[in-house]
């Protein structure tokens, strides 16, 4: 009986996971062994956290215009520079300009656009929607918790960094840690909510919980009668897989919740946030191999990304890769309209045409759905159900009828991406509120 070679199989390539030494390629790590690069505590202490320590691991793999764009990239970053030892290594350091996890990871001053001019710091106006600290209650029956600001990796693109990743020299920022009196107040208001029947826990990040402290949050929220069903939320599984395979007593206490949320006839699953298919390889496989044997359901959401994922091809290939190793494809953000974000940002009309593509390429239920979660809190909307879309100038309208009702949102595509005179009439204020007024009356 032959064997069929996936790798020479366009259709199949998703069932190839990288499993070679990659690693081995940085200078600093040319003789760390695969037994080290599997445990966790050496992945955490080995993290990248200073662009000086990439210039020492790389040694003349990194070129000096490169290190210099790196610098640069500091002084305009929203966010600090964290990195597993995994995701550093699979970046391909002979173009890191081009690179979808160099992007993702570690800015380059190269890289930056003038910001929106309607961009915000909480472009999701969670701290508005916050009734007690830590949470956000926006939907009637879904509540956000945010337990602590830390993750394992400071995404480029993330939509919290004004509170996450550290102050910068282009920021100052009120992070926060564990706190289990605030933890307390946020339970004590759900108790109050007879309508919250789902939560998520995010922050930052719930890999960065201990293992008592999952078990805490998780036996506190479980214990309230009508919270039905908990998300953990952690971008780990992709960009720290180790952990699974190697930290026992977190994996533990996720599963200790996860049968606690059973016997109580509660569902306590896991939200987890693959990219790109350059965050995958074997170790990725391997540690959804655990989750799944374990009967923990993961649900992935991305974030849209210029030159990360907006092509057909590799959202069809990350779509399919995470449904094979048992993640469920959930959502494709629309990305937020943060600052120092607008060379990541796509326009509207590419979303929605790259969910036409994507969609009918493999199940119904294993097909993401591109949303657009509305600035100003509107809430995630299904991307071609806005009220109106002015292509031409880049604005687009939407209501969320059952989350703010009465209220119009709007959404902006990046002005580098219009045309020559639309991106005219964007450089004069008075111009813009004529236009975005303009949209609002196609609707009003």
């Amino acid at each position: 009986m032959s064997v069929i070679d996936h790798s020479k199989i366009r259709e199949l390539e998703h069932r190839n996971f990288r499993n070679d030494d990659f690693w081995k390629e940085i200078p600093g790590w040319s003789s760390v062994t695969r037994g080290e690069f599997a445990d966790h505590k050496w992945q955490m202490k080995n993290s990248i956290r200073k662009v000086e320590q990439v210039e020492k691991i790389l040694g003349p793999k990194l070129a000096k215009e490169h290190y210099q764009d790196i610098l640069a990239g500091q002084k305009i970053t929203p966010m600090n520079i964290r990195i597993t030892p995994y995701i550093f290594a699979l970046i391909d350091w002979s173009d890191p300009l081009n690179d979808p996890l160099r992007k993702q990871f570690l800015p380059m001053g190269s890289q930056f656009i003038k910001d929106h001019p309607y961009y915000k710091s909480d472009s999701l106006s969670e701290d508005e929607d916050s009734p007690v600290p830590m949470l956000t209650h926006r939907y009637p029956d879904k509540a956000l918790f945010l337990p602590t600001t830390i993750c394992p990796v400071y995404c480029s693109y993330c939509t919290r960094s004004r509170i996450i990743g550290g102050s910068t020299e282009s920021i100052e920022k009120e992070t926060y840690g564990a706190n289990q009196k605030k933890w307390d107040d946020v339970f004590a208001y759900l108790q109050t909510k007879p309508m919250i029947e789902d939560i998520v826990i995010s922050g930052g990040d719930a890999y960065m919980l201990t293992p008592k402290q999952i078990l805490y949050i998780g036996q506190n929220l479980l214990k309230i009668p009508h919270i039905r069903r908990i998300r953990l939320a952690t971008k780990g599984i992709a960009i720290f897989p180790q952990k699974i395979l190697t930290d026992d007593d977190w994996f533990g206490a996720v599963k200790e919740i996860h049968k606690l949320g059973k016997a109580f006839g509660k569902q306590v699953v896991i939200h987890t946030h693959f990219s790109s298919p350059r965050e995958i390889t074997k170790w990725s496989q391997m540690a959804m191999d655990r989750i799944f044997q374990s009967g923990i359901i993961v649900r992935n959401q991305a974030v849209l990304q210029s030159g990360v994922n907006n092509h057909v091809d590799e959202m069809v290939l990350l779509t399919r890769q995470v449904g094979f190793m048992n993640v469920q494809p959930y959502y494709v953000y629309l990305h937020d309209m943060v600052p120092g974000c607008e060379h990541f940002r796509t326009t509207l009309r590419e979303g929605v045409e790259l969910e036409k593509a994507v969609r009918g390429t493999t199940a119904g239920f294993n097909t993401p759905t591109f949303v657009c979660d509305l600035p100003g809190g509107g809430g995630k909307r299904h991307v071609a159900s806005y009220e109106y879309y002015d292509e031409e100038n880049g604005i687009s309208v939407w209501k969320a009828p059952h989350v703010k009702p009465g209220e119009f949102f709007t959404y902006f595509d990046p002005i580098h991406k219009l045309s020559p005179d639309a991106q005219e009439r964007w450089k004069d204020a008075a111009t813009q509120k004529a236009m975005i007024d303009e949209a609002l009356k196609k609707v009003k």
